[in-house]
């Protein structure tokens, strides 16, 4: 050991050099000597959220967009317990994340004072792993290993609790400290069951490739294109693998499944003879809702993970490994066919129709409220592919995932696993400070009233520090996706009136501009006036939700084929 450091001076050097360059949090006393660390380090700069459950969002988006930990940074008691629900997030939706709490002091763990509280009791069932530092020269030990264990698979938040007492310490420079933030890297599957893959796909006549959360990393999109284009080879994909297709493959891409099963995609499961599964988490879509017959094809599993058995999901073969290593090998196995889907041909012709033909709806012009697909065909018209957009869960997340195309991983984030309400805000705020440099390009998002009501506390977080992001608010006064499932099943509903909120004005308290759109007719220059506007935007959008329920209509039924 060389010199003394402050163990705070130590955790943000650590951080750095895991390269890390934002930290989200809310100060307190039991964690502020790693937030006085933090005011001086050139190379992280410090997010002061409005709630601990939006710094864990944020601190989620930067684990989705780049691949990386993101870092929220919290104070005990209810500090911590404010976390639960980003963290859960996270974990359900392979989001790497580390969460540094503050605890009481070392000496005062076990009785009972001010905001004390078992973090480990508390984050259980949310994280992957939760630990406690109670030895000062092991701080770089367990910062190393919460990492590691936040990336490797499946990748979801980790915890580190600091007691006060620890964190305001010092000790020896560490000449030995673990510096290793990488999990270890995959190999590809074995080739012995890439070979038997390789049969089964040049056998069949129908096969389809099912992309999930785990196959929109830029390496595994880069290995799925090149095989579905060598052997044209139909794609369907999950909510949160979105933009896994890109533009020039569009011909191949029969969009996306979830939630009810009665999407074109779902169809065209329920024809395949052999399904390539790849990085497919029944998070995101239960397996007995578009693998209903499991007997009449194969199912192949590709993922880093071995597959998690059931009825509906049972693969022929596993391929478990790096996925983008093993679809390579699979692509160069593969011997050219005589064209899949030949005996079949006018059923993808019949999909394809039924896939974009709600696009000329939603490109006529109207008059009245504005329906949800001429919002979603108009923000697709205006912004450049390589914008970024997340939207919040409600009746908004199944038409802006259904119809919103996106030809690039990672340019559309949803919850599916969890469908938290209020993500979309904060995850547009974390998306702006991962662009070089940050703050740089206009990210949008995307909200039901309801659900930008739990997170717009952070518009001043949004507005302080530059940001350029633009929040359209579908707004029908009231929680639809509740209430459009309870009409359907109780034929009325309770508990979804809301209202009482005029939201230009409440825009221009944060400092941000607000727009009103009453009449579809004045939606499109609506649009474009608060896409150009040099800083954060609210837009509030009378929306027609009248006929939401038919987006759980037609339910595809289990015996068709």
């Amino acid at each position: 050991m060389t010199g003394n450091l402050p163990i705070a001076n130590l955790i943000v050097q650590a951080l750095a050099k895991a390269g890390v360059t934002h930290v989200f949090g809310v100060p307190g006393a039991k964690i502020d000597g790693i937030f006085n660390a933090l005011r001086d380090h050139p190379a992280i700069k410090l997010i002061v959220c409005r709630h601990e459950q939006n710094a864990a969002f944020m601190a989620a988006a930067v684990g989705r967009l780049t691949g990386r930990p993101g870092i929220c940074l919290v104070t005990s008691g209810p500090g911590t317990t404010n976390l639960v629900t980003g963290l859960a997030t996270a974990t359900s939706e392979g989001d790497p994340v580390v969460a540094i709490t503050g605890t009481v002091s070392r000496t005062q763990g076990t009785r009972h004072t001010h905001q004390n509280l078992d973090v480990a009791k508390v984050l259980d069932g949310v994280c992957k792993s939760i630990v406690k530092v109670v030895i000062e020269d092991q701080v770089h030990e367990v910062l190393a290993n919460v990492f590691r264990d936040a990336l490797d698979f499946p990748q979801g938040a980790t915890a580190l609790a600091l007691p006060v007492d620890l964190v305001n310490s010092s000790v020896g420079g560490l000449d030995h400290a673990v510096q290793r933030f990488e999990a270890p890297v995959h190999g590809p599957a074995s080739p012995s069951a890439i070979a038997t893959v390789s049969e089964l796909l040049s056998s069949a006549r129908r096969p389809v490739v099912l992309l999930g959360m785990r196959a929109a990393d830029p390496e595994t999109v880069a290995a799925t294109q090149r095989l579905v284009s060598a052997f044209n080879l139909p794609v369907v994909e999950t909510f949160q693998a979105a933009g896994a297709i890109s533009e020039d493959l569009l011909h191949l891409f029969y969009g996306r499944i979830g939630l009810f099963r009665n999407q074109p995609g779902d169809k065209l499961l329920c024809h395949a003879d052999l399904i390539l599964s790849v990085g497919y988490d029944p998070y995101e879509y239960d397996a007995e809702m578009w693998n209903t017959n499991p007997q009449r094809n194969k199912l192949i599993h590709v993922d880093y993970l071995k597959s998690n058995l059931c009825a509906n999901y049972a693969p022929t073969v596993e391929l478990v490994g790096d996925i983008a290593t093993t679809l390579d090998n699979l692509r160069t196995s593969l011997q050219p066919t005589q064209g899949y889907w030949a005996d079949v041909q006018e059923t993808l012709t019949s999909l394809r129709a039924e896939l974009t033909s709600w696009q000329d709806a939603a490109s006529k012009n109207s008059e009245g409220l504005v329906q949800p697909q001429q919002f979603v065909y108009l923000l697709r018209k205006l912004l450049p592919n390589d914008t970024v957009v997340t939207t919040d869960v409600g009746t908004v997340y199944i038409y802006m995932m259904r119809y919103f195309y996106t030809y690039r991983p990672r340019h559309l984030l949803c919850s599916n696993g969890q469908q938290t309400l209020g993500v979309g805000l904060p995850w547009a705020i974390a998306a702006s400070f991962v662009q070089k440099p940050p703050c740089s390009k206009r990210v949008v998002s995307v909200s039901g009233d309801g659900g930008f009501m739990f997170t717009s506390q952070e518009l001043a977080t949004a507005v302080q520090n530059g940001c350029k992001i633009t929040h359209f608010i579908l707004n029908d006064s009231a929680y639809n996706m509740v209430e459009f499932q309870e009409e359907a099943k109780y034929g009325r509903s309770s508990g979804i009136e809301l209202g009482g909120v005029d939201f230009v004005k409440f825009a221009e308290a944060f400092g941000a501009t607000g727009f009103r759109v009453t009449d579809s007719k004045d939606l499109e220059d609506t649009m474009k006036a608060a896409l150009e506007v040099d800083g954060v935007a609210i837009v509030d959008i009378a929306i027609d939700y009248s006929h939401s329920a038919d987006l759980m209509r037609e339910i595809i039924p289990q015996d068709y084929h």
